[in-house]
């Protein structure tokens, strides 16, 4: 499956391929660059797909951690019964319950933070690689746009207002 590297490779290709013209303009192959664009509309949902699959993967995560704490402090709780009950250990029972809950609870923290920290990272990455293959895709449409004659540029298809992220 081919990424949008790949696409752009090949806009490139189809540039460097064009017959030049007087004032910086060329003449490309447009059912050549028609197919580059379709496939790239077909290849940006695998991207989304992709991202879709990380967020699925950090709940995923994030749940086992927790589950994987609640285990070991469970385990810690009963542990520290056990060492309780017993008469001539009661208070180093006690004392030692006390530092296996501490410490199941700090590893089920620690646990937590580490596993969002991963997912957060993975979703960054994946939200700056996102990012930079649409800024290339509209960069290279745009100067697609620029070296076609005004009476050449296809008809746009309607599509949507871009989301604002709030960033």
């Amino acid at each position: 499956m081919a990424n949008i590297e790949d696409f752009l490779d090949q806009i490139d290709e189809l540039l460097d391929r064009a017959f030049g013209l007087p004032g910086g303009r060329c003449v490309i192959d447009s059912e050549k660059m028609r197919v580059v664009v379709d496939d790239i509309r077909l290849n940006i949902p695998a991207e989304i797909k992709q991202a879709r699959g990380v967020l699925s993967e950090r709940s995923d995560i994030v749940s086992s951690a927790k589950k994987e704490s609640e285990n070991i402090l469970r385990a810690a709780e009963e542990r520290a019964r056990v060492l309780i009950s017993q008469e001539e250990v009661t208070k180093q029972a006690q004392q030692k319950a006390g530092e296996i809950i501490a410490q199941a609870q700090q590893k089920g923290r620690e646990m937590r933070k580490a596993a969002q920290d991963f997912v957060d990272d993975i979703m960054r990455r994946c939200d700056e690689n996102l990012t930079l293959s649409l800024s290339d895709v509209r960069k290279a449409r745009a100067s697609l746009r620029q070296q076609m004659p005004t009476s050449q540029h296809p008809r746009q298809p309607a599509r949507p207002p871009e989301e604002d992220d709030g960033e």
